[in-house]
């Protein structure tokens, strides 16, 4: 086993006990056939046990056990969250980009505006982690007028802190430490150029993960390639994912937190079966007729909550055929 060094400080809180003859670790990044695993001896690169399930993968975050003598990650322990979405493609296999988290940042730029469509998905994403969301919006040295730019995103991300803050200036950096906890774990996710890796970069007090500018389009560009769980000065625990140009959510498990709002007018349909599609009685059809529902966050709930139908739905057909091609076999 190669150990790296210098030897690694406290990953985490609540962290399990590991089962009898074997080291409790935590994974700090995935490659290929190999795990680096932080233990209370250092880090490792270790191998998997070949007899560990293909569903039963780790993710960066995991708490695993690592066998004393075989040196090599014995079982995945159990995970009080995890942030998921479909894999880019056309299939209903689900991607665990992180594990036990209590914290899920929600990252977006203040540059040419904030897309509130695009924050919702994300939210939701967030939310049906497990853990709770907080909103930030970086950049904010380039935006004319942040009050304006935060009250237009925080009218739709219901019940989630909203931060705004500059890597460049360090304007919000201090409230956003304030509320990283030492030993709580938290996840940075969003889309690419969304300024990521340089807020890990402003938080972590050096440079942890590589930056690129923002291209000439405004799209922006993939720096951060593979998930990788960093220890932050003040204590906190922060896992960096790579910038996702396609986000499709694994499940409708956060549609109603990141929607509160219309989750609550959905009470008031007349009839139990409503398609929310303009039947009578349906609460969001008056809701939409008097104003107090924008028609443009109501058609991204529709579209949020059709795309998780149809992943629900893949994969249930998926399952069905590996059951039927194993019956075959049998």
């Amino acid at each position: 086993m190669t150990v790296l060094r210098p030897p690694v400080p406290a990953w985490g809180t609540a962290a399990p006990t590991p089962p009898a003859g074997s080291r409790l670790g935590r994974v700090v990044r995935v490659d290929r056939g190999l795990l680096t695993v932080a233990t209370a001896e250092g880090r490792a690169r270790l191998p998997l046990d070949p007899r560990l399930r293909d569903d039963a993968a780790p993710a960066v975050g995991d708490w695993v056990t690592v066998a004393v003598a075989a040196e090599r990650v014995t079982e995945v322990l159990p995970r009080r969250s995890a942030l998921t979405r479909t894999v880019a493609g056309r299939t209903s296999a689900a991607q665990v980009l992180a594990a036990n988290l209590d914290t899920v940042l929600v990252v977006d730029t203040l540059v040419a505006h904030a897309r509130v469509r695009r924050i919702e998905r994300f939210l939701a994403m967030a939310w049906g982690s497990g853990a709770t969301p907080l909103l930030v919006l970086t950049k904010a040295d380039l935006c004319d007028d942040v009050p304006a730019a935060v009250a237009r995103v925080a009218e739709d991300a219901v019940g989630v802190p909203v931060l705004a803050l500059s890597a460049v200036t360090g304007d919000g950096l201090a409230e956003l430490r304030a509320r990283l906890a030492p030993g709580s774990t938290c996840a940075v996710v969003g889309p690419s150029g969304a300024g990521k890796s340089t807020l890990l970069n402003a938080l972590a007090g050096g440079a942890r993960a590589t930056t690129h500018e923002i291209r000439a389009d405004g799209r922006g560009r993939h720096t951060t390639t593979a998930a990788e769980l960093h220890v932050l000065p003040g204590g906190a625990l922060l896992v960096d994912t790579p910038g996702l140009r396609e986000l499709e959510l694994a499940d409708d498990e956060g549609l109603d937190a990141a929607f509160a709002d219309v989750a609550e007018l959905l009470t008031g349909c007349r009839f139990r079966d409503c398609g929310h599609g303009g039947e009578p009685g349906c609460a969001l059809a008056a809701a939409l007729a008097d104003g107090r529902l924008d028609p443009a966050r109501y058609r991204a709930w529709r579209r949020l909550r059709a795309e998780a139908e149809r992943t629900r739905q893949r994969r249930a057909d998926r399952g069905a055929a590996r059951r039927g091609g194993a019956g075959q076999r049998r």
